[in-house]
């Protein structure tokens, strides 16, 4: 077996937590060798549910076990001199540290990073916490309620009325993690460079998720309103729907869907009636519509009408629980799930969905026991970098290019997380055919007022790349391409399967034009497999993924949270991927396909629940705002129109701390609440209380008392808050931009920072306009003279304006 692209990496992990651990997953499970440092007693997660039994009497937690795999375990007391120092040792053989330490309990400890960047600059390091290491939320307590309800993704998913919906723990961690691994593992690329240091906010990456709407809002002025479960965005029908066997996700927005959706249910006429004409039509009738299809769906499975969907091109999924999901013969076909052993037990979860062809992961593996190495079964080794990197330093990917040829969400989110860490990335789009998310309505203004360029999310994904044009439908256009691609380190595109290979791009082909090529693609179901050529949105990768039917109340539909996480967690995955793949390229010499399902990319989100079936042959009821440990936890109402205030108690102590805010002595002095399991029988009566202290409140200012008393709190904040977030403007997330065509702008930051700087990344360069860098990339890359581009030009091979396609018909009939 060849070596895995990380294992000339030594990782140390300090701290608890999932984030921490996902993000030590994806080192461990890609070769390296990844040493977790845990107290005595082992980390807190080995005793949260679910648990398998690891024989002698040891039972360890499911989650914890997945998150460890192919790690080595070492008890140490971070408090303890002794043992402070014999890590410092180990330390000094290390490449990395992961630390999950509270950041105000770092500089005050035994072992600070001050010193561990004096007394050992070639060590890179990587800080995690909830809120990062500054701004006005830095010491706030969290949990993944609160910090999901503080970065704009709760507050529109639910019922009108409320309350709105909390999904399950276990999802932050993922984007996060992958948050993290990016910026890391770019450090990591070029040692020589020097040892860098990140912090990194999960708040901030969680504005991956958030910050389309954001956009939105910004753009129109206001955030779209919650309006029920399941629906979403602005067309209809969008949700989940019952058949007669199974869940089915429909997701119906093109004119072109609409009509084979008609098609499908067998009736074509419905498709010309004036009030279903439109997405926003459909869902100003929505009431009526749904009296129309949902008794035929109720006639056929949800397996039926998906296969119906296939072959119309129609974006539907099946919307499946645990077991179905374990079981389905895709997922099975392309080894989405694998057993992770810990002791003597054993048990089925996702793998990484980093699918790299030629170097591909660990498939889960085995999880250590608390203690199974010492500090001193690691012997010396030597290491690449010998100092620190300075702000002054070039930016960590500087000098590698990539082709982007993705368009909309997922691709670009990809590609700008290599543009923001220094990478040359050349975005290619056609005047024929822009990127959708200039906007898909060519109608009206589109083309005279040049709307494509003033679209905010556009400008949001698209920063820090330089933007052609190119023609592919023409063989000039397409061997321009090939060129570029032909002394490029990667190309990356996120087309349905069967889009590139009609162009002669297949990955193959691409690898042959160029060996050392990493080529990224990321269809919704991979390109391989009976499903590769299943249509989707972002939406129907969070159906097909059954995270609907682990998310709301018992008793209700399978629910959805009201975005389309595929695309964010689907980019951010890929971005992991193809830094995973210049590792194994840099080592090499060597290119390879990298086949990433944006579908598998959401099953690390699913994991718990995945594990809670395999290990107990079946999953818990759904809780809606509740939760398995933390008691009480939901989101109450505030004073003022749908204010929520989120609120989460982890112990015993916060439930005391509680109290005494809320002014209930009563409560407080209770003996039978003085315990998680006690107050679980009465928490109807718990939540009671609290809404009535709630909603006598403004939720900031019920927030701030909460943590101040120490107790886990936060607002729900609509996505348009986010631009005036007090923490976020104390950060400086958003950088105020002006840009041609679209003016005086905000963009967001990354959500990390290097060294000890308060400051982010400044982006220095706006998202281009259509064609902006064509004379530039075509001359420095390809060296193309002036006549040449001048003929492209003329043969509207390239250009900088889009071109309607009524207009091209009149020049090609002419």
């Amino acid at each position: 077996m060849s070596k895995l692209p990380l294992a000339d990496l030594r990782v140390v992990e300090i701290g608890s937590g999932d984030q921490l651990g996902y993000c030590g997953k994806l080192f461990s499970d890609f070769g390296a060798e990844v040493i977790k440092i845990e107290p005595d007693g082992g980390d807190p997660m080995r005793q949260h549910a679910p648990v398998v039994d690891a024989g002698n009497g040891t039972r360890e937690g499911g989650v914890f076990a997945w998150l460890n795999t192919n790690k080595h375990s070492v008890v140490a007391d971070l408090d303890d001199a002794a043992d402070v120092a014999a890590i410092k040792e180990l330390l000094q053989s290390c490449d990395l540290l992961l630390d999950a330490r509270a950041p105000a309990s770092i500089p005050t400890s035994l072992l600070t990073h001050d010193d561990l960047r004096r007394d050992n600059p070639g060590l890179a390091i990587t800080a995690i916490s909830w809120f990062g290491e500054n701004g006005l939320y830095s010491d706030f307590r969290a949990t993944d309620a609160i910090c999901r309800a503080l970065s704009g993704n709760v507050k529109l998913v639910g019922a009108k009325e409320g309350p709105p919906v909390l999904p399950r723990d276990g999802q932050i961690s993922v984007m996060t993690a992958l948050t993290a691994f990016i910026p890391t593992l770019a450090g990591l690329y070029d040692r020589k460079r020097g040892a860098r240091r990140f912090a990194v906010s999960a708040h901030a990456a969680m504005l991956h998720i958030s910050e389309f709407d954001t956009g939105l809002a910004l753009e129109v002025g206001f955030t779209r309103p919650r309006t029920a479960l399941n629906r979403f965005g602005r067309g209809y029908p969008v949700g989940n729907f019952p058949t007669k066997d199974g869940w089915l996700g429909v997701t119906v927005v093109t004119p072109a869907q609409w009509a084979a959706f008609c098609v499908m249910l067998g009736l074509p006429e419905l498709e010309k009636e004036t009030k279903f004409t439109d997405g926003l039509a459909r869902a100003n009738n929505s009431a009526e519509l749904a009296a129309i299809f949902q008794p035929i769906l109720l006639q056929q499975s949800a397996d039926y009408w998906f296969e119906k969907g296939i072959e119309l091109r129609i974006p539907l999924a099946v919307v499946p629980s645990m077991e179905e999901l374990l079981r389905q013969p895709y997922y099975r076909t392309r080894g989405a799930f694998a057993k992770v052993t810990i002791g003597s037990g054993s048990f089925e979860a996702p793998v990484l969905p980093q699918h790299l062809t030629g170097s591909p992961p660990i498939a889960n593996g085995k999880a250590p026991l608390a203690g199974s190495d010492e500090i001193a079964d690691f012997k010396p080794r030597d290491r690449i970098a010998t100092r620190q990197a300075t702000l002054d330093d070039p930016l960590p990917l500087k000098g590698l290019r990539i082709v982007d040829l993705t368009m909309g969400w997922a691709g670009p989110t990809a590609t700008r997380q290599m543009g923001d860490l220094g990478a040359d990335v050349i975005k290619v789009e056609s005047c024929q055919y822009p990127d959708w998310f200039r906007g898909t309505d060519p109608r009206g203004p589109y083309h005279p007022e040049r709307t494509y360029e003033k679209v905010y999310w556009f400008q949001q994904m698209n920063r820090n790349k330089r933007g052609i044009t190119l023609d592919l439908t023409q063989p000039k256009g397409l061997a321009l391409l090939k060129r570029l691609i032909a002394d490029a380190d990667a190309v990356i595109d996120n087309y349905a399967a069967d889009v590139m290979p009609r162009l002669g791009l297949d990955p193959d082909s691409l690898r042959k034009l160029n060996p050392k090529l990493i080529v990224v693609t990321m269809p919704a179901f991979g390109m391989t497999g009976a499903w590769s050529g299943v249509r989707a949105y972002g939406s129907t990768l969070e159906q097909a993924s059954g995270l609907p039917s682990i998310t709301g109340r018992e008793g209700d539909p399978p629910t959805m949270v009201h975005t389309a996480l595929g695309d964010p967690y689907g980019g951010v995955s890929a971005a992991a991927a193809l830094l995973i793949g210049f590792m194994h390229q840099k080592q090499t010499g060597k290119g390879q396909h990298i086949d990433l399902s944006a579908t598998e990319a959401l099953l690390p989100m699913v994991a718990p629940s995945v594990i809670e079936q395999s290990i107990n042959g079946t999953t818990g009821p759904r809780l809606g705002n509740r939760h398995p440990r933390f008691v009480p936890h939901g989101c109450f109402p505030c004073i003022g129109e749908d204010q929520w205030l989120t609120i989460a108690v982890r112990d015993d102590d916060e439930w005391q701390a509680l109290c005494k805010v809320i002014h209930r002595p009563d409560l407080a002095e209770d003996a039978a609440l003085a315990t998680a399991d006690g107050r679980r029988a009465d928490e109807d009566r718990i939540e009671v209380a609290i809404r009535h202290w709630t909603m006598t409140v403004r939720p900031e200012l019920a927030m701030n008392a909460l943590q101040d008393a120490g107790v886990p709190a936060g607002t729900a904040r609509l996505p348009l808050d986010m631009a005036g977030d007090p923490h976020l403007l104390s950060t400086g997330h958003w950088q105020p931009k002006t840009r041609r065509f679209m003016g005086p702008h905000l963009l967001p930051s990354v959500a990390y920072r290097e060294g000890s700087s308060r400051a982010p990344y400044a982006i220095t360069q706006l998202a281009p306009t259509l064609g902006q860098h064509n004379e530039e990339v075509l001359r420095e890359v390809l060296g193309l003279d002036a006549s040449e581009i001048a003929e492209l030009r003329g043969a509207e091979i390239i250009g900088d304006t889009a071109i309607s396609k009524k207009a091209k018909a009149t020049v090609t009939a002419k």
